[in-house]
């Protein structure tokens, strides 16, 4: 079992004890906001169920029906996870709306606060290590699950903050406003998260601080070659493909250009370990006096 695998079974024994925590706190109170609270929680539970798919799924070898890896799988993991936190923004608006129709009086108790404010905390703190291992391990699943889960802990802090409101204020009409509050930011961080993973599922390219670092690269380790040009790449899940032409003198055999491109991808991989290089060797007269120039 991998690392990513063993975060993301974590992920679910807290997402469920999580919950439990809510769901209490709702039963306690029957407050429309612990009700969008503890919906959103179950969203979480069911993420990071599909999450740990994903992660066993790309974590596969490659194989002749997927030679390129498995590890899209997360970002379609990913899109499925904005898509239940979307719904679950519905919910929350619809539950604000009953609330609007028949406002009513809490009877919420410290031990209903005390029981939110406990599973706030415990999503705080696997959000922050869960941020930290999804960028560590490049995972596109585990980064999305912090994401919502982190929007999760500024939404239950926002409704414990309003329903305090309520039973300080008497106004009944507080509770699904927070509610519906809630649930504009719920909503808000389904479509970021549906629209990050489409982007990995488009192929789009990686960061550009790793597009120019690895043009730097090519251009200080292609001693021999006179340029480089049509770079591209993409990430796919913790992968990155590169692929670019390297243009070496007309009268360099086959084994010095090889060499070169030997020393290239060390010089890559030394820094970019989950890089997959692929060059194509051009004489030159296939120059084009553009791209990377080699130092």
């Amino acid at each position: 079992m991998t690392r990513a695998e063993r975060i993301a079974i974590g992920s679910v024994g807290v997402g469920c004890l999580v919950l439990a925590f809510k769901g209490a706190a709702w039963w306690i109170s029957a407050s429309a906001a612990l009700y969008s609270d503890a919906l959103e929680t179950t969203v979480n539970v069911a993420a990071s169920t599909i999450a740990l798919y994903a992660i066993r799924l790309a974590a596969k070898p490659a194989d002749d029906d997927h030679p390129y890896g498995h590890d899209k799988a997360e970002f379609f993991a990913a899109v499925i996870v904005g898509v239940l936190i979307v719904i679950a923004a519905l919910s929350i608006f619809w539950v604000a709306w009953l609330g609007f129709s028949a406002p009513h009086l809490l009877t919420l108790s410290g031990r209903a606060i005390g029981l939110n404010l406990v599973a706030t905390a415990l999503n705080m703190l696997w959000s922050m290590n869960l941020a930290r291992e999804g960028r560590r391990l490049r995972s596109a699943a585990l980064a999305a699950d912090a994401r919502h889960l982190m929007t999760d802990v500024v939404t239950s802090i926002g409704i414990v903050v309003g329903v305090i409101l309520v039973l300080l204020t008497g106004e009944a009409l507080i509770d699904p406003a927070v509610a519906a509050l809630a649930g504009v930011y719920v909503l808000y961080s389904g479509v970021r998260t549906v629209s990050a993973s489409v982007g990995g599922l488009m192929d789009a390219a990686p960061d550009p601080a790793v597009v120019a670092r690895i043009r730097e690269v090519v251009s200080d380790a292609a001693t021999g070659a006179l340029e480089a040009h049509d770079l591209r790449s993409r990430h796919a899940g913790r992968l990155a493909f590169l692929e670019f032409h390297l243009v070496v003198p007309g009268t360099m055999t086959v084994a010095e250009s090889h060499a070169i491109c030997d020393h290239i991808e060390a010089a890559l991989k030394a820094e970019m370990e989950y890089l997959v290089v692929t060059i194509h060797v051009e004489p030159e007269v296939k120059a084009k006096h553009h791209g990377v120039p080699v130092l």
